[in-house]
């Protein structure tokens, strides 16, 4: 087969890093367009500070800066790198702070960056400009650095231009040819360039490019303060110094201000003015010639909004009140609604890739994955979470990007708990029950833009009336918020008499046509050609056999599934396979249909719920008349529904669905028929813990494509006698016996210390793993935290989970913790 011929739209630090990630992949047919001048392509690598700070909240981000640090030290020239390492120093100015860069080294222990906190001598000894009456404490990483972003790019060219690649300057894109869904070619004043495989790594300019595919790429193009300063006396005599700097990078977090030297020169940016929305299309295209100071990323300097930060600055570093502000711009970098970056393929044009949203800091890592993909079909590190596609459809409207790229931007450097909800926009999805939920008290958080149930204010009574075994544990300030001891009376009434959950805003997908047995066999590990009634849990893999998804297949009739999915991206991935299948054999079409929008379900739990069902349900729901995962029709209370037999709470019951219109009825007449029961409303919080005790995983935080099922505890789900299915041939020769780490069970030591996930677990004082999941277990009274571990811990071995800094003590324990006979849910 012919070397494909990749098309990559943009020169800076993201194409040129994919280009080199290619030609290393073996890939001859290479071609990098860029409309502005190669030497300077001036967009947003042509002004960037390159400050890399390698610790995040997200484990992929972290190790996507790893291998940018990595890669950038190894690209030299002339005896001289492309990262200066001088490390990086977060300062912290308020309790608060100091609380937060605690947790921050736990994420960089779980990600395997070393890091330390420093207290506030050790602040002074590395940066002895700091105004000692501020600073309480801070995080060092020795690893950390400035990024010469501008000069890598150009050795990269050099680079890769000598390995074959094709570098097109001053040549702007003008369109995106297709044919039959896929693209075909790039058109520029030149003419068309043919292609495969076309990459979007155009930067703020991403929005343009995406349009011509009929692509809606979520970014925001914000501007972004940064200066440099006229010589600081306290600086002086530093002009030699290579790349300019010897005092590790900075930041002040709590002024929203970061630092580097240039010399003897300070270079500040500064996240705390308003947001200054850009449209890449008003800026023109980019000019034959471009230089420093003028580029279409680097606007006109607005002092006034830069005021705060100069005063703030001359405060944290006295010696800057010898200086004053030399030069000033305001320069443009993507942002997008969660902060992420966009990388990926388009839904529906085959070949057109987007990586979009990429800082300098994680430029190598993410071009990479995509060389990867492009190469063997995954990365090795999941890319989920910065996938184009984990976006609904009305968090791609101009309206949403804009509004919360915009609050990303303001809330850059702000301490985010992990549950905090956007404050705006709201209301955007809720279910048929909102108007209920809104008259129980409920407590909302957000997620996909629906509204959630947390818990119900409704249920506060019953707190007082928890047996003692029950009683829900004090918390710290942090593990306390965004949570309400109600969730301890909603999870004890789910476990003793019977609750009703909304399940609304699961993805529901509607699987249909002559092909769609065959195109769910291919796909997933399990047997779905049971006949219908079935309903069957299943994962789909990789190629790899890393788990790309867990679902629920639920047969209709002959020809139509029900898939419970756990997000846009599943739907993305079976539109695109039923797709190839049609045009593979026409007679094989499938229909692949988001229905979440227009049905809805209700979880009916608890050891009552069949006595309250039976009021008001004519047709058989015993254990014989609908065992457990399988599923009827049904008409409860007058609504027609469909009843499947599921629980993820570990409790009798069932799911049941109806059309949005009859949501309502369906919520009344199970509410009303529930009073003689002790029925509850329960939310998410109670969900989560009880999900835990019975040891079912959560796709996203327990399992990704990083996982095979084997090492996370779902090999059940995998029917190894099925003749074939995507990541068969992988799992071969792999189980559970010989997997190097497992998906381990941790219970706390003692039984209140509640972590909340992604703190790292340590085993004779090293790190070896993180919390994937955790919750207070009200059921069993004690915390029950989730973590790969190596396979040599054992059931019974003592581990340590470390939280803000502290050894939490805990426990290797069998799992599930609750009722691991399954008698509760088939009985």
């Amino acid at each position: 087969m012919a070397a494909p011929r990749i098309v990559i739209i943009g020169a800076g630090i993201v194409g040129t890093n994919l280009a080199d990630e290619l030609v290393a992949r073996g890939h001859t047919d290479v071609t990098v367009v860029e409309q502005g001048p190669l030497g300077m392509p001036g967009g947003s690598t042509s002004h960037a500070p390159g400050l890399v700070f390698q610790t995040n909240p997200s484990k992929a981000m972290t190790l996507f800066a790893q291998y940018t640090v990595e890669k950038l030290l190894s690209l030299t020239k002339d005896g001289r790198s492309c990262f200066d390492q001088v490390g990086g120093l977060e300062v912290a100015t308020t309790p608060e702070r100091v609380a937060e860069l605690r947790r921050k080294a736990g994420y960089a222990a779980s990600w395997g960056v070393d890091a330390r906190l420093v207290d506030t001598e050790e602040c002074l000894r590395l940066y002895p400009l700091l105004d000692r009456e501020q600073v309480l404490g801070g995080l060092h990483i020795p690893t950390d650095g400035l990024a010469l972003a501008a000069r890598a790019v150009q050795l990269l060219i050099e680079r890769t231009t000598e390995a074959g690649v094709t570098y097109l300057g001053s040549t702007p894109v003008t369109g995106i040819e297709q044919a039959d869904g896929r693209v075909t070619g790039v058109q520029t004043p030149d003419g068309v360039i043919p292609a495969d495989v076309v990459v979007s790594c155009a930067g703020f300019w991403g929005v343009e490019i995406g349009a011509m595919v009929g692509l809606d790429v979520p970014l925001l193009p914000l501007a972004h303060q940064y200066v440099k300063t006229t010589p600081v006396p306290a600086l002086a005599g530093r002009t030699d110094v290579p790349n300019g700097a010897t005092l590790p990078i900075l930041r002040h977090q709590d002024q929203d201000l970061y630092y580097r030297e240039h010399g003897d020169r300070y270079g500040i940016g500064f996240y705390g003015h308003r947001p200054m929305p850009v449209v890449a299309a008003d800026l023109g295209r980019t000019p034959d010639e471009v230089d420093e100071h003028h580029m279409p990323s680097r606007l006109d300097f607005t002092a006034d909004d830069f005021a705060p930060a100069w005063e703030a600055s001359q405060s944290l570093l006295p010696a800057l009140r010898e200086a004053q502000v030399d030069d000033g711009f305001n320069g443009i970098f993507s942002f997008t609604p969660d902060g992420g970056s966009v990388v990926g393929q388009s839904p529906t044009v085959d070949g057109f890739w987007v990586a979009e949203a990429v800082w300098v800091t994680h430029s190598a890592g993410v071009a990479r994955a995509v060389a990867e993909v492009l190469t063997t079909g995954r990365s090795q590190v999941s890319l989920a979470e910065l996938d184009l596609s984990r976006f609904e459809d009305v968090q791609t409207t101009k309206a949403y990007v804009s509004e919360t790229s915009q609050q990303n931007f303001v809330e850059i450097y702000d301490i985010l708990h992990p549950h905090q909800p956007k404050e705006s926009p709201r209301g955007l999805r809720v279910s048929p029950f909102h108007a209920r939920h809104r008259e129980l008290g409920a407590r909302f958080l957000e997620g996909a833009g629906w509204e959630r149930p947390y818990w119900f204010e409704a249920n506060a009574s019953l707190v007082d009336q928890l047996p003692e075994e029950w009683q829900p544990v004090p918390r710290d300030d942090w593990a306390s918020r965004f949570y309400s001891p109600i969730a301890a009376a909603e999870a004890w009434k789910t476990r003793t008499a019977v609750a009703m959950y909304d399940m609304t805003p699961l993805k529901r997908l509607e699987v249909s046509g002559p092909g769609a047995e065959a195109l769910l066999q291919r796909l997933t590990t399990g047997d779905v050609s049971k006949k219908p009634g079935a309903v069957t849990y299943t994962l789909l893999l990789d190629e790899a056999g890393g788990i790309r998804s867990d679902i629920t297949v639920a047969r209709l009739d002959d020809e139509t599934y029900q898939v419970g999915a756990n997000g846009q991206l599943d739907l993305v991935h079976l539109t695109r396979e039923a797709r190839h299948q049609r045009q593979a054999d026409p007679s094989q079409w499938v229909q692949v249909r988001d229905i979440t929008g227009g049905t809805c379900c209700i979880g009916l739990w608890g050891p009552l719920a069949r006595d309250l069902v039976g009021s008001i349900c004519d047709d058989d729901l015993s254990n014989d008349g609908l065992k457990y995962f399988r599923l009827k029709k049904a008409t409860i209370g007058g609504v027609p529904v469909t009843v499947m037999r599921l629980s993820y709470v570990g409790e009798l019951g069932w799911e049941i669905y109806t059309s949005a219109d009859l949501g309502q009825r369906l919520w009344d007449v199970l509410w009303e028929a529930g009073q003689a029961h002790g029925v509850v409303a329960a939310g998410r919080s109670a969900f989560n813990a009880l999900r835990l005790e019975k040891g079912y995983r959560s796709w996203g935080a327990d399992m990704t494509t990083e996982h095979d099922p084997f090492e996370a505890g779902v090999g059940f789900a995998v029917k190894a006698a099925k003749e074939a299915f995507v990541g068969k041939e992988a799992l071969e020769g792999r189980s559970e016996q010989a997997a190097t780490r497992r998906l381990r069970c941790l219970t706390v030591d003692d039984g209140r210390s509640v972590v909340l996930g992604k703190e790292p677990v340590r085993v004779d004082g090293e790190a070896v793993g993180y919390v994937t999941s955790a919750a207070f277990g009200y059921t069993i009274g004690k915390p029950i935290a989730y973590a790969y571990l190596p396979a040599s811990v054992q059931e019974g071995d003592a581990v340590e989970i470390e939280y803000f800094g502290d050894a939490v003590k805990a426990t290797v324990t069998a799992e599930p913790v609750y009722d691991p006979s399954m008698s509760r849910l088939r009985g």
